[in-house]
């Protein structure tokens, strides 16, 4: 990261921001403790900036919210040693500590609504075990998931679930701050039961504890924003190494691509990510190099799918309407992979050309084209589709993160309205909280993981309501 060791103090603080003699203390403390532990200060503002952010920009409510949230320090560590080091000095000085992985949330999860200190994880990435015979590996909270998944492919596992930034993201930022992606159509969401192991978590108290919890002591934790607790690392099972292939398939008509999405997840073919996307999007998408860009009216889908279904699918699309208009085994396509076109990653395809459009996401009900139709009906070409093939409670449904013409928080606010009234159950990527951003509901054992944990509130301050409202 290229850290300074050297701090210098900031004129004319925030006044909820750290006080800078904190700080300053703070500095001291841990360059004496550990000179090795690389720090950044006041003399480097555009790497506070950029360690202070994640992809929050993607909605407009967020970027005014949270304009002018920054570190005050960072501080990038690359053993647990350190992150107790890190984590003791904040809970002493009473100093806000964020956690932060690659930065490629799209919420501010990462973004230090109070300053105080940013703790870098990205240099705790070692895979320490994996056992040959369940596949439940160990792994730190700073390795990026597409390392992950190179180390393990030689012994024939991989990830469950990823993002479409499998590239760039860490694996303890997707658990804290994801909730599901490609492998969700087969394993669900993040936060259903086993798809966490275990965790390895550094309190942050004076005298910080290294704790080793089980999956149930672990379900708080997940998705929790690192608002409770310091993750270090992860226990994970993982699945069977596919030869996935990735297919487009093309639709003149919506009714029937999405009697296709809905029909598919009930077949016998084996797929790991299913993405529905409407002509208008389909258009402004980076395709790979070899495959046709979609004609004018062309909806299209995006599967993987297991290679022995390529006996089946073709016919079985043609029959309702689809035709194939490419495929290559994944990984073996030039430019982007298929599924960096799908999730988020066709929100950021989409604002790259189109930047006054935001998003929101929603879990739709069943079925699903009522409410499509009638959303599109009040809200016409300033709502376009995309949709993702997901598994909750173990049932196959239709997620949707629909595109969305930015006409001002009022009319966002009716949007939403108008999705539940629809029946969508809404989750809302323009606010910060970890519970508005789910089921707007408080999770107790949350909040009492954080009391466990973080007594003094100091981790990730701001992030989670129900802390706010009854602290301790």
């Amino acid at each position: 990261m290229g850290l300074s060791p050297l701090l210098q103090p900031v004129a004319d603080p925030a006044p909820d921001r750290c006080p800078e003699a904190r700080i300053a203390a703070l500095a001291a403390e841990l360059q004496r403790e550990d000179p090795a532990l690389p720090l950044l200060g006041a003399e480097s503002p555009a790497e506070l900036e950029r360690l202070s952010r994640d992809y929050y920009d993607y909605s407009p409510v967020l970027v005014a919210l949270l304009q002018g949230c920054r570190a005050q320090v960072v501080a990038a560590a690359s053993s647990v040693e350190q992150v107790r080091l890190v984590a003791g000095a904040c809970a002493r000085h009473g100093v806000p500590l964020t956690v932060r992985g690659a930065g490629t949330g799209n919420y501010g999860q990462c973004v230090p609504l109070h300053g105080g200190l940013v703790l870098d994880l990205s240099g705790l990435n070692q895979l320490r075990h994996l056992d040959d015979a369940t596949g439940v590996i160990e792994v730190e909270a700073g390795a990026l998931m597409g390392a992950i998944d190179q180390q393990l492919a030689p012994r024939g596992r991989a990830l469950r679930l990823v993002p479409s930034t499998a590239r760039s993201a860490t694996i303890g930022g997707f658990i804290a701050g994801g909730s599901g992606g490609i492998g969700s159509l087969r394993w669900g969401f993040l936060r259903d039961a086993g798809n966490l192991l275990g965790l390895e978590v550094v309190t942050c108290e004076p005298e910080p504890r290294v704790l080793r919890l089980d999956a149930a002591a672990s379900a708080p934790l997940n998705h929790a924003y690192g608002t409770n607790g310091i993750l270090t690392a992860l226990r994970l099972p993982t699945t069977e190494a596919g030869a996935w292939q990735e297919l487009v398939v093309g639709f003149d008509s919506w009714a029937q691509a999405l009697a296709a999405a809905q029909a598919l997840p009930a077949t016998a073919l084996l797929l790991n990510a299913l993405s529905l996307m409407e002509a208008p999007v389909a258009q402004q998408l980076p395709w790979p190099a070899s495959c046709p860009k979609p004609g004018a009216g062309e909806h299209r889908l995006l599967l993987l799918a297991a290679a022995d279904s390529l006996e089946v699918l073709p016919d079985w699309l043609a029959a309702r309407g689809g035709a194939l208009r490419w495929q290559a085994p994944q990984g073996q396509s030039r430019r982007l992979p298929l599924r960096e076109l799908s999730w988020n990653h066709t929100t950021l395809h989409w604002r790259a050309q189109h930047p006054g459009w935001t998003y929101l996401q929603m879990l739709l009900p069943q079925p699903e084209a009522a409410c499509l139709e009638r959303l599109r009906a009040d809200w016409g070409d300033d709502l376009l589709w995309h949709l993702e093939a997901v598994r909750q409670q173990g049932a196959a449904r239709l997620a949707a993160l629909p595109l969305l013409r930015w006409r001002g928080e009022e009319a966002l606010q009716r949007l939403m309205a108008d999705c539940r009234a629809a029946g969508a159950v809404l989750f809302n990527p323009h606010v910060v909280s970890v519970e508005d951003g789910g089921l707007g509901v408080v999770d107790a054992d949350q909040v009492a993981a954080k009391a466990a944990y973080d007594p003094a509130g100091l981790l990730n301050p701001g992030k989670l309501r129900g802390w706010l409202s009854n602290p301790g």
